[in-house]
């Protein structure tokens, strides 16, 4: 196990290239289960979620070649698929789940378990499971799986009663080879979202209202491989927007989409970053202290959770208070008191959660709970005086890939070093 030790007092200068979102690639993945034969996915992100995506794929029967030089990963799916997502890969990520609803509509049955994935509160299946059974499937949880059956799906209505991001993959996937037409009601959308359902058309999945609330699918008899490229990842282009507001820096980041940040950069600039659009991207620089700014967090197009902690810890450091609300995860404020180890004053009350704004803070051991809050406890270490060690950081490297590598070319001092709190003391 390591951690990030990481030195205070730099100002982060330079450019960054986000790679394709994490939180895209691994559903990607899923739906090329949906055509048997071989489909190709670029600007693939190097982390441990894809590998276990990736293993998890060939359980199911799938060739899967990562080539890493060229960000790339091919899936050779066969005629016959398994329809068992073991609980060794699906427990240490929950995006596994979204096997769920293409093995279900390939193979006529699907036995996944129940996911694990980080600690930020609880993300229920009932819209999946009550989606699938709307379709036409005998869905129950039996002995730590879902377990789904069906003959043939049929399209329906489905209202959801929160926009999930992960019931709306599932349920789409089932319904682009489901017999008849679906409208899925309340769903979300995220870009994740629309890039999923561009790959589904690419592959002949006809999908109607990819971006607003409501999807329109018309099944089909059968589906092709295709080659897709990944979205870039908004998260990671967020974080690099939020810490060059931090540390007063100037970071130009390219192969983002300014669109999908819209809230967040607007934040930027109302606590006094000058933030400019660009072509492939776009530019953030902070002379000053920035000034407290508020936030909440909702559903896409809102602002978004996993750019929480970052929004924390900036306001941490800001000039006045700030209110910052979380509306989507119950406990993603659990490393607030990590936060706080480093001389944040931060007090939270139910969902809200109060930030006061200190000039500096002062570097401490912590450990990261989750992907997001590790990404936002490093760069805090960056603003705070002496020497901050991040501990846990196979989270971070989840979401992150290279995170180390990145800061110490845009100017920080972070090293990756083995972490001896892990072992037994002589």
């Amino acid at each position: 196990m390591e951690r990030f030790r990481v030195r205070g007092g730099a100002q982060l200068r330079g450019q960054v290239r986000v790679s394709g979102a994490k939180n895209s690639v691994l559903k990607l993945m899923a739906a090329a289960l949906l055509a048997p034969g071989r489909s190709t996915i670029s600007e693939v992100p190097d982390n441990l979620d894809v590998e276990i995506m990736s293993e998890l794929l060939r359980r199911l029967g799938c060739g899967v070649q990562r080539d890493l030089p060229a960000a790339t990963v091919t899936i050779d799916v066969p005629e016959q698929l398994g329809h068992q997502a073991d609980y060794d890969l699906v427990r240490r990520m929950r995006a596994s789940i979204c096997v769920l609803g293409p093995l279900l509509v390939r193979t006529g049955e699907a036995d996944v378990a129940l996911p694990g994935g980080d600690a930020i509160g609880s993300r229920p299946l009932d819209l999946h499971m009550a989606g699938l059974v709307r379709l036409g499937a005998s869905v129950e949880n039996e002995h730590g799986f879902i377990v789904a059956k069906a003959q043939r799906l049929r399209g329906a209505g489905i209202w959801l009663d929160f926009p999930s991001v992960g019931a709306t993959e599932n349920l789409l996937m089932a319904a682009v080879l489901a017999e008849g037409h679906t409208v899925i009601d309340n769903a979300a959308r995220e870009p994740e979202i629309v890039d999923l359902v561009a790959m589904l058309q690419q592959m002949g999945a006809k999908v109607d209202g990819a971006g607003t609330s409501t999807l329109e699918i018309e099944g089909v008899g059968g589906l092709t491989p295709t080659r897709h490229a990944t979205v870039p990842d908004r998260i990671v282009a967020g974080t690099w927007a939020m810490a060059a507001a931090m540390t007063r820096g100037d970071i130009t980041v390219t192969n983002a989409v300014p669109e999908h940040l819209e809230i967040a950069l607007d934040k930027l600039a109302t606590c006094g970053a000058t933030v400019e659009r660009r072509p492939d991207g776009f530019r953030v620089a902070m002379a000053d202290r920035p000034r407290a700014v508020d936030a909440v967090t909702l559903p896409y197009p809102g602002f978004a959770t996993d750019l929480l902690p970052m929004a924390l810890a900036l306001n941490a450091v800001a000039e006045g208070t700030a209110m910052v609300t979380e509306n989507v995860y119950e406990s993603r404020f659990m490393f607030v008191n990590e936060l706080n180890r480093l001389g944040a004053d931060i007090r939270t009350d139910g969902h809200h959660a109060v930030v006061r704004g200190r000039p500096s803070l002062s570097g401490a051991p912590v450990s990261a709970p989750d992907i997001r809050a590790g990404a936002g406890l490093v760069i805090a270490g960056l603003v705070a005086d002496g020497v901050t060690t991040v501990s846990d950081i196979h989270h971070v490297d989840r979401g992150y890939p290279g995170f180390d590598e990145q800061l110490r070319a845009l100017g920080a001092d972070v090293v990756r070093e083995a972490d001896p709190d892990l072992f037994p003391i002589a």
